[in-house]
């Protein structure tokens, strides 16, 4: 994979609502182009990048050297429905999902455990989006954590 963004994932990084400080949680993501993009337009923010594969990830991680090594952006291995924050670790203001099934319906159960988990990660005012909107659409969340 050559890394280049598509204009699918191009239009999709364009209509998140990224800040330069933004903490953004990627889940689903695969080879890690769009988190790359991300990345970029990140100064004092930063991406982590989920996939359930290991292969996406150590792709995902090949790929993005620079970022990683910039801190702007981290990668690991878990599924949505298993995410939890590590020790430390500041929750999101994005949460952001593309063609992961545990979000579009296609696994209602992991879906009904990845909205819990994520939600319990977002700050307060954090924001979830997933593919099938123009380009996006709003995921809405309940306040503090709960579902």
């Amino acid at each position: 994979m050559t890394g280049e963004l598509s204009p699918r994932l191009a239009e999709i990084v364009e209509a998140l609502p990224l800040t330069p400080r933004a903490r953004v949680l990627e889940i689903g993501c695969g080879p890690g182009a769009a988190a790359r993009a991300v990345a970029a337009r990140l100064t004092a923010g930063h991406i982590l990048a989920i996939d359930r594969s290991s292969r996406a990830i150590a792709q995902a991680e090949a790929g993005s050297a620079r970022e990683i090594a910039s801190g702007r952006m981290s990668v690991r291995c878990v599924a949505a429905e298993d995410f939890v924050q590590e020790p430390g670790e500041e929750p999101f203001d994005i949460v952001f999902a593309v063609r992961v099934g545990a979000l579009d319906g296609r696994h209602p159960e992991a879906g009904r455990r990845a909205l819990e988990r994520i939600a319990a990660a977002l700050a307060p005012g954090g924001r979830l989006f997933v593919d099938g909107g123009r380009p996006l659409r709003e995921v809405p969340l309940p306040p503090g954590g709960g579902l």
